[in-house]
């Protein structure tokens, strides 16, 4: 492991959010986001981010270990399959991966902690904000390919039928990921 690793604590794990909708004959309300929600992840945002994806597009599965950051995501417009795949060597779900449906209707966020890489398949046009835990940092990123068979991931969308980035296209695999891991799960105990 190179000296850029980060240990992360096995407290970080992802967390699914409901949020309260108020709607009538105008329209509806939420609030995205609020500081009760921040305690409960206890986690100060530095940046949002927000895209805007085709239906058909797939983005990630992307991950940032210098400075860590991890990622509360919510749909604004559009439906999507998100992806958070377990990317902390010696973590019991290593390699491990789990899929939210998030859209307008259903108004969920999803927190991805650091040591998890991310990534989503637009299921409709879609526009997708992002809560950022660090800055981004294009030289401490890093992606893995969202189609390698080693995580099984059911797609939506296959390689020949998605719209996505070169560079996310030939990402590493998740073997390549492992020769150099960027981050280490550590139980509370020690």
């Amino acid at each position: 492991m190179s000296e850029s690793n980060k240990t992360i604590k096995n407290k970080e794990e992802i967390e699914e959010f409901n949020l309260t909708v108020y709607e009538d004959n105008r329209g509806f309300f939420y609030e995205a986001y609020s500081k009760t929600l921040s305690d409960s992840i206890n986690i100060q945002f530095k940046q949002d981010s927000v895209s805007y994806s085709k239906k058909g597009v797939v983005r990630g599965l992307h991950y940032q270990w210098e400075e860590p950051m991890g990622k509360l995501v919510q749909v604004i417009n559009g439906r999507i399959i998100d992806y958070a795949v377990d990317i902390r060597t010696s973590s019991p779900s290593y390699g491990k991966y789990w899929s939210y449906e998030l859209s307008k209707e259903n108004r969920k966020c999803i927190w991805i902690p650091p040591g998890y890489a991310h990534g989503f398949e637009a299921i409709e046009d879609s526009v997708v904000l992002y809560k950022c835990s660090a800055y981004y940092n294009p030289d401490a990123e890093g992606a893995i390919n969202f189609y390698d068979e080693a995580f099984g991931i059911k797609t939506y969308f296959s390689p020949d039928r998605a719209i996505i980035s070169e560079k996310d296209r030939t990402a590493c695999s998740f073997f390549e990921y492992s020769k150099n891991p960027r981050f280490l799960w550590e139980t509370q105990d020690k």
